[in-house]
């Protein structure tokens, strides 16, 4: 299984807004392209709270291909969306992980 983790530092200003969205409309829109099967949120502790609140999202495939079908086909539009409705009040980066044991 691949787990593809967007770990997110939300600004305050938006930070129950952005957490309703991102339940709401933005991960059932990334479910529904069928790469994944489901998806977790996470928040982080013990980590600099000042300029926002943390996040992972860790979204599961079942195999790379899966993956690799959401990059090439979807994430570009995705990401878009979520600039165009949040501005520069987040940031994200991404990892990918396998699970192996």
């Amino acid at each position: 299984m691949i787990i593809y983790n967007v770990t997110v530092k939300v600004d305050y200003s938006i930070a129950d807004a952005w957490l309703s969205w991102l339940q709401q409309e933005h991960i059932p829109d990334i479910i529904a392209t069928e790469c994944f099967t489901d998806a977790r949120i996470l928040r982080l502790l013990e980590v600099d709270e000042s300029d926002g609140i943390t996040y992972a999202v860790q979204y599961h495939a079942n195999s790379k291909a899966l993956y690799n079908r959401y990059i090439k086909e979807y994430s570009t539009g995705m990401r878009n969306k979520s600039t165009e409705k949040w501005g520069d009040k987040f940031v994200a980066f991404r990892s990918v992980m396998e699970i192996v044991h």
